[in-house]
């Protein structure tokens, strides 16, 4: 029996697409599905007549794949990932090749790349991301391993994977063990905050001058034009949703959706590995609790009983609003992305991943959900410089900060008078105000109290006009402690 270049587990939507995807490049596909049904139906519906071989049993599939065997796993993250990775475990071989194309935690994969490794098999942990159109024409593909996993699934991921318009696949090797999967994580908390910012804007809208969604979806396309800075994947279908009739009836679709958005934890582990590595990310932190916000509806309906916010509709002209809310939102996609860009340049030293900053920017540019025009930026400048100390220090995007910085505080303060909480637009303003303060009068306030109740220490500054801290002849830096108790509160050191 002829056998196939690589099996898929996992026959729903992203599975089903990918192994489309795969074999419309010119490869044979072994599909397996736990329940057998659905491998039934995906074989005799949309895979039919295709090279794709239908197989039942576990035992079946793993046979039907050539060796060195390629396996990938397109099933939901979490324990169902290590069930099947236990099944597969006495039925391969050393130098076998299993692929967890969900969105696992990078830690889990990490682990079971430890795992599998010591048993002689390969093991590749990498992010997908399209959804289901990118799956079946083309995803942006963020493999971690093994280099030596990788080059035996190379060349078909760069055949499937989406090709930004310079021709250049939208996948390479992000790094070893969870590199991959990391990255995509910090992938989807960006995409978390894109969303909440566009979204903020489009509720500004609303609220300031009462526009229709339409309306609103019109101005979006205007900002997705070919040149413009805007221009993205997820400005696109805001402004094709927004245009959206309910069936049926003379009703936006978007009014009629509930306010409750889901979520399947990506962003939720972005925000909880900046905590774990100290990188500040609030833009993304505050669309996760965004995202909590609405699903407290029953708390929210309750509130607005007791609380009232300001209703009052903008006097500014709605054009010169449109073109502040342009400028304000680049501004602040620019504070988002660099956020998750420092995050990973902590997570590559953290966890020794390697990684390359300007070829992962470069890899986002089509395929994924955030794919974007300045994401050419994003690659330049980081190519430019692969050891810029946060992306908001590249030239080009300093000068587009510099210049619109204030347009990002009148946009908020205009939502603020609507009553629309901006709070990533907020956080991505207030971001960029503290990474260039020199000096943060808050903190050393917090410092002080922290010495006052608890004997926590401080570190000081050399001088009133020098905000650098003081160190000693050798650097070390010499911290302090002032004995607020005792008469004359003397201080004195304490490293």
């Amino acid at each position: 029996m002829k056998k196939a270049d690589i099996g898929l587990i996992g026959m729903e939507v992203m599975g089903k697409s990918l192994a489309l995807n795969i074999e419309s490049k010119g490869y044979s596909v072994a599909v397996f599905n736990r329940t057998g049904s659905k491998t039934k139906a995906f074989v005799e519906g949309p895979a039919k007549g295709k090279n794709i071989l239908p197989t039942y049993t576990i035992e079946d599939f793993v046979n039907a794949l050539k060796s060195p065997r390629r396996i990938m796993l397109m099933v939901k993250a979490g324990k169902p990932v290590d069930i099947f990775i236990e099944k597969l475990i006495p039925l391969l071989n050393k130098g076998d090749l299993i692929i967890d194309g969900g969105n696992s935690y990078f830690k889990d994969t990490i682990r079971r790349n430890k795992e599998l490794a010591e048993k002689g098999i390969f093991y590749i942990g990498t992010g997908v991301s399209g959804g289901e159109e990118g799956a079946l024409k083309g995803p942006a593909l963020m493999p971690g391993g093994q280099p030596e996993a990788y080059a035996l699934v190379e060349k078909l991921f760069k055949d499937i994977a989406a090709k930004a318009e310079d021709g250049i696949p939208c996948v390479s090797y992000i790094g070893p063990h969870g590199a991959g999967h990391f990255v995509k994580m910090v992938h989807n908390g960006i995409e978390y905050a894109d969303m909440q910012l566009i979204g903020e804007c489009v509720w500004v809208f609303r609220n300031a001058f009462d526009m229709n969604p339409e309306e609103i979806a019109n101005i979006l396309s205007r900002w997705n034009e070919r040149d413009d800075v805007l221009r993205s994947y997820l400005i696109e279908i805001t402004a094709d949703g927004l245009r959206e009739r309910h069936k049926g009836i003379d009703e936006y679709l978007v009014d009629r959706i509930a306010d409750i958005t889901r979520m399947k934890g990506t962003g939720t582990w972005t925000v909880q590995s900046a905590l774990e590595l100290l990188v500040p990310v609030p833009t993304i932190a505050s669309a996760v609790f965004s995202r909590e916000m609405s699903q407290d509806k029953e708390l929210r309906l309750k509130m607005s009983e007791v609380l009232k916010s300001p209703s009052r509709k903008c006097e500014e002209d709605m054009n010169t609003v449109i073109d502040i809310a342009h400028d304000a939102l680049y501004v602040a996609k620019i504070s988002a992305y660099a956020q998750g860009m420092a995050l990973l340049q902590a997570a590559s030293k953290e966890y020794d991943f390697n990684l390359d900053l300007g070829t992962i920017a470069q890899g986002w540019r089509a395929g994924c959900i955030i794919r974007a025009q300045f994401l050419d930026e994003i690659t330049k400048a980081y190519k430019e410089n692969p050891q810029i100390p946060n992306l908001l220090s590249a030239k080009r995007f300093a000068e587009v900060v510099n210049r619109d910085i204030e347009k990002l505080a009148h946009f908020i303060d205009i939502a603020h008078g609507v009553g629309v909480p901006v709070p990533a637009m907020g956080s991505a303003y207030d971001y960029i105000v503290q990474l260039s303060t020199p000096v943060m009068i808050s903190a050393q306030v917090s410092a002080e109290q922290r010495d006052y109740f608890g004997s926590h220490g401080y570190f000081k500054l050399r001088s009133l006009s020098d905000p650098r801290v003081l160190t000693t002849v050798d650097g070390k830096i010499r911290e302090f402690h002032t004995e607020w108790q005792l008469p004359g509160r003397p201080e004195k050191e304490i490293r």
